[in-house]
């Protein structure tokens, strides 16, 4: 089942004297933070809406006033919060291109279709995404490339790999 709601950032500390906070963005593209003039926080097993302004995308975080503040000590209290939008504002992937929340839980199958494990983590080191499998007797580490994962369909929550190309590209764990 997809989620409501994606995780776009999180608060990792106050920045200054005078109310900024810095967020680490969890997202291919921080500058959509430029657009936004509301993010929703978690709080209480509810979603709240908190105003963003003063928005600035610097080295790969965001950093911004929340909630009106105004001072280290409000933004200090801020920190951890995880920010999320609606999956209805959410910005419109390309084909071929999945939120990571998706993608978490999804049954991974060979193309023989023997199942493989289920994909628990989504690494981003750099070039590409790694995916963590957790197998019966282990983890495998995955490259996301093309000529590996050969498809994923979302709703079943099913991906289909070519197993033939691990000895190549996979890190397995026993």
């Amino acid at each position: 089942m997809m989620t409501e709601h994606l995780m776009i950032g999180t608060v990792v500390k106050a920045q200054g004297i005078k109310g900024l906070v810095k967020i680490k963005p969890e997202t291919d593209n921080p500058e959509r933070f430029l657009a936004l003039t509301t993010v929703l926080v978690l709080k209480d097993d509810n979603y709240q809406t908190v105003t963003i302004d003063d928005v600035d995308v610097r080295e790969g975080f965001v950093y911004c006033h929340m909630d009106h503040a105004t001072s280290r000590d409000t933004a200090d209290l801020q920190r951890g919060w995880q920010l999320f939008v609606s999956r209805a504002d959410a910005v419109v992937l390309p084909e071929d291109r999945h939120f990571v929340t998706d993608l978490l839980g999804c049954h991974v199958y060979s193309k023989q279709g023997e199942l493989v494990g289920e994909l628990q983590e989504v690494l981003q080191p750099g070039a590409n995404d790694v995916y963590v499998i957790k197998t019966g007797s282990g983890r495998i580490l995955l490259p996301a490339l093309k000529r590996v994962v050969l498809s994923i369909d979302i709703l079943s929550k099913h991906i289909v790999v070519d197993t033939s190309l691990f000895e190549e590209v996979a890190v397995i764990e026993d």
